[in-house]
């Protein structure tokens, strides 16, 4: 059982001005020390500490005399950019195969609701800024627990057709092609490790702190749009992801669930 940890007032401070970030709230640079610790009731040494952390993880920029702006989000590598020119994999059997873990876990959806495009939502989904985009953030849980803690946004547009009781009972992907006729071309993903903060280590029952795989996956359709990017959160000891590669540049990518050995 994960046990309750009390959270630091720099890391309280720490995951509001993420959520903010992520929605785009500070489009004209973040307050200075002195407004925030007015703010959040906090002292600056308190503040700085929660700046320090979103710096180290590259979400924002400091500049002495200039204030303190959010990173840009990095461009989107056109197809064949990266590994020098190597082929892109075939994006079919890796969206089969998310598609076909998904339908062996429950899923619950958070949230369903449509945003204005923040500068960093826009630019990676190609569209002007303050579109309308669906937000979905939902966890997955197999029979053991909570798998996964997953934020979406894609063109709401695309999203007219099903809502929360469709969500609960079909694939995000696979209601994107049944409704909005998407058909899905490349996919780029990157995977690293975060730890829990205290929304994610409530979803997925870990304390706060925990080692998580952190994924981020941006779809693109066949005609090389994107239509939807990912970012996931996932519990090690419960999900798993094998990619095999050959050396004539086919990767072949495979995710699972794991299960206990007691429940093999």
């Amino acid at each position: 059982m994960a046990v309750a940890l009390p959270l630091p007032k720099y890391h309280q401070i720490y995951l509001v001005l993420l959520e903010q970030l992520r929605e785009g709230h500070f489009a004209d640079g973040l307050p200075s020390e002195h407004e925030l610790s007015r703010h959040f009731n906090a002292g600056r040494v308190t503040v700085r500490r929660a700046l320090t952390q979103l710096t180290a993880e590259g979400l924002i920029t400091r500049t002495a005399g200039r204030g303190t702006w959010p990173t840009p989000a990095r461009p989107v590598a056109a197809p064949g950019e990266a590994g020098g020119g190597a082929r892109p994999s075939s994006l079919t059997g890796l969206l089969e195969n998310i598609v076909s873990a998904t339908l062996r876990t429950s899923l619950k959806v958070i949230e369903w609701r449509v945003i204005r495009a923040s500068d960093q939502i826009a630019e990676v989904l190609q569209v002007p800024d303050g579109t309308k985009v669906r937000k979905l953030v939902r966890t997955r849980s197999s029979h053991e627990g909570p798998v996964s803690y997953v934020t979406t946004y894609s063109p709401e547009a695309m999203t007219r057709g099903f809502g929360r009781r469709e969500l609960a009972e079909a694939p995000f992907l696979g209601l994107l092609e049944q409704h909005a006729g998407t058909r899905f071309g490349r996919a780029q993903q990157t995977v690293s490790a975060r730890q829990a903060d205290a929304v994610a280590a409530a979803a997925l029952q870990v304390p706060v702190g925990a080692a998580l795989l952190a994924v981020r996956r941006l779809v693109f359709d066949a005609d090389d749009r994107p239509v939807l990017w990912l970012h996931g959160l996932y519990r090690p000891d419960r999900y798993e992801y094998l990619m095999e590669m050959s050396k004539v540049g086919d990767i072949q990518a495979k995710i699972s669930v794991k299960e206990s050995a007691a429940n093999n």
